[in-house]
C-alpha cells in the first residue's frame, strides 16, 4: 500500500486551487482611478504605530509631558486609520475571487486583525491617563505593535510583490 503512494519523477503535481474558478482574478476592485485604496491607506497606521513607539521612547528619555500627549494622539489615529485600511482590505479579500482563494491572503488578514486589536488596546489603555500609561505598559504595547506591524507589512508586501494580488494587469 505504501508503495502505491510514492510519486515518480515523471508525474506532475496537481494543485486544485490553481484550477479553481476566478484564480487569476486578482485585480483590485476597491480603488480610485485604478489605484487600490488598501495599498494607499495602510501607510498611515504603519507610520503612526512607529510614531507612537517613538513618542513613548522620547517621553521615557526626557520626561516631557508633550511626548505622552503625542503618543496618545498617535495611538488613537493609528487605530482609526487602521480601521479604514482594514475595511478596504477586507472588502478586497471578500470581493476578489483570486485573493479570497489564497491562504496567504487570509493569514495576512488574521495578522492585521491582531494588529488592530493591539492598536485599539494601546489607545484605550491611554485614555484613562495618558502620562501614567506610558511607563511601563504603554511602551511595551507600543513595542509589540511595532513588531506586529512589521510582520503584517512584510506579509502584505509579499502578497503584492510576489503573488501580484491587488495590482492591475496593465493594458
Amino acid at each position: 500500500m505504501a508503495e502505491e503512494m510514492v510519486q515518480t519523477k515523471n508525474e506532475e503535481l496537481h494543485d486544485p486551487i490553481v484550477e479553481a474558478a476566478g484564480y487569476d482574478e486578482t485585480e483590485s476592485v476597491v480603488g480610485i482611478w485604478g489605484h487600490p485604496l488598501h495599498a494607499m491607506s495602510v501607510a498611515f497606521p504603519v507610520a503612526l504605530t512607529f510614531c507612537t513607539f517613538g513618542a513613548d521612547a522620547l517621553y521615557w528619555w526626557s520626561g516631557e509631558l508633550f511626548w505622552a500627549r503625542a503618543a496618545i494622539w498617535a495611538a488613537g489615529t493609528a487605530f482609526l486609520f487602521g480601521l479604514a485600511a482594514g475595511a478596504t482590505g477586507t472588502a478586497e479579500l471578500l470581493m476578489v475571487p483570486g485573493i479570497r482563494i489564497r491562504a496567504p491572503a487570509w493569514s495576512h488578514f488574521v495578522i492585521a486583525v491582531l494588529l488592530l486589536s493591539i492598536l485599539g488596546a494601546n489607545w484605550g489603555y491611554r485614555l484613562q491617563g495618558y502620562e501614567a500609561a506610558v511607563l511601563p505598559y504603554g511602551i511595551l504595547i507600543s513595542g509589540f505593535s511595532v513588531l506586529v506591524v512589521m510582520v503584517t507589512g512584510w506579509h502584505g508586501g509579499k502578497l503584492v510583490f510576489d503573488y501580484r494580488l491587488g495590482t492591475s494587469k496593465g493594458s
